[in-house]
């Protein structure tokens, strides 16, 4: 099992923005020096939720801070951009990295982004496979031309600079519903498991994806990543204690609201392509320590999470992306406490010893 940490930006009050990226830029620095595999970001735009428009951006002053950490997103959001300049930043970061470069892609949710692009949100789905072509598609080929119902190159095109991975950097799809993770089982691209289902659904996603991609011809080996809430104290009583402490420092319906959720301003209803999400986003995000203890974070103690992790290694995922409180307004120095500790304590049990 690998581990990447997961960095949302999420600028709470009285932050700056400067503040926001200082902070995160200096928890990447130390899970470079702590040992995890990677890094992922989020995009997000037009409000605080996170304050990182343009991940490329991040990521190559990522690349000049450290040396050897995977710099991944987590992700690009590709119905909001043109693909051809997808390809060409990513392209740049992979360069300027030396190959360190992950790419997350996903179609998004969000109804409030999608309007302030002008784009329609039920073309997402269309949008993002289309947008998937091009990239890979100036990756791959030297001369390449597309026309299609969203983009087109016109003339061939030759992509400067090319990636410097082969043939391409790694990519990984952001699935939520099942339909998604058979669409792109089928293709052979691997899936980052949604950090809001439980751990049941993220299970049976990891199942399927194998199961369809072994069907489809793709040979085995695949690097499954999952998402989820992670946060490991001394005992388990300390952990229960610090969860509700975390939940009641932060209002949950900043997240989990109408202006997050993938609906059709015409409709009131979900976005077409969006029917599985129809009410989760709706409900003012109400859940409870129970249920997030029991089937969707990775808390306890080192004991109890080393368990939850081999549950998610033997359902087939190979890297856990790690979200240590993106939504929790924590001090830099306990944030930085929480991800020594988890170092110290549970990576250990998921890496082979030396020649082993």
């Amino acid at each position: 099992m690998k581990f990447s940490t997961f960095h949302l930006f999420h600028r709470f009050d009285g932050q700056s923005f400067k503040d926001v990226y200082d902070y995160h830029l200096e928890l990447i620095e130390l899970a470079e020096e702590l040992g995890f595999d990677g890094v992922r970001l989020a995009e997000h735009h037009f409000r605080d939720y996170g304050v990182v428009p343009n991940l490329f951006t991040m990521l190559a002053h990522a690349a000049a801070r450290t040396s050897r950490l995977r710099l991944g997103t987590g992700i690009v959001v590709l119905p909001l951009h043109n693909p051809i300049h997808v390809a060409e930043e990513a392209a740049q970061v992979d360069v300027l990295s030396g190959g360190r470069l992950d790419l997350g892609i996903g179609r998004g949710y969000q109804s409030f982004e999608f309007e302030g692009f002008g784009i329609d949100l039920a073309e997402a789905r269309d949008r993002f496979n289309e947008a998937l072509e091009v990239v890979v598609g100036l990756w791959t080929q030297e001369a390449y031309q597309h026309e299609g119902k969203f983009y087109k190159t016109g003339a061939e095109v030759s992509l400067v600079p090319r990636p410097l991975q082969s043939p391409h950097p790694p990519l990984h799809v952001a699935a939520v519903s099942p339909e998604t993770v058979t669409i792109y089982a089928e293709r052979g691209l691997p899936i980052l498991a949604d950090p809001a289902a439980t751990f049941r659904k993220v299970v049976k996603a990891a199942e399927t994806w194998r199961e369809t991609a072994a069907q489809a011809g793709h040979p085995d080996g695949a690097d499954l990543v999952v998402a989820r809430s992670v946060y490991v104290a001394p005992t388990l009583e300390q952990a229960r204690a610090d969860q509700a402490r975390f939940e009641r420092s932060f209002d949950r319906s900043r997240i989990f609201n109408a202006r997050s959720a993938p609906i059709d301003p015409k409709t009131g209803r979900a976005a077409q392509g969006f029917e599985y999400y129809q009410d989760r986003y709706l409900k003012g995000g109400t859940v409870s320590a129970d249920f997030r203890w029991e089937q969707l974070e990775v808390i306890g103690d080192p004991g109890r999470v080393i368990e939850q992790i081999s549950l998610l290694r033997d359902a087939g995922f190979t890297n856990l992306l790690c979200d240590f409180g993106s939504t929790r307004p924590m001090p830099l120095e306990e944030m930085k406490r929480v991800m020594r500790f988890f170092a110290a304590e549970v990576m250990p049990a998921f890496h082979l010893p030396a020649g082993g």
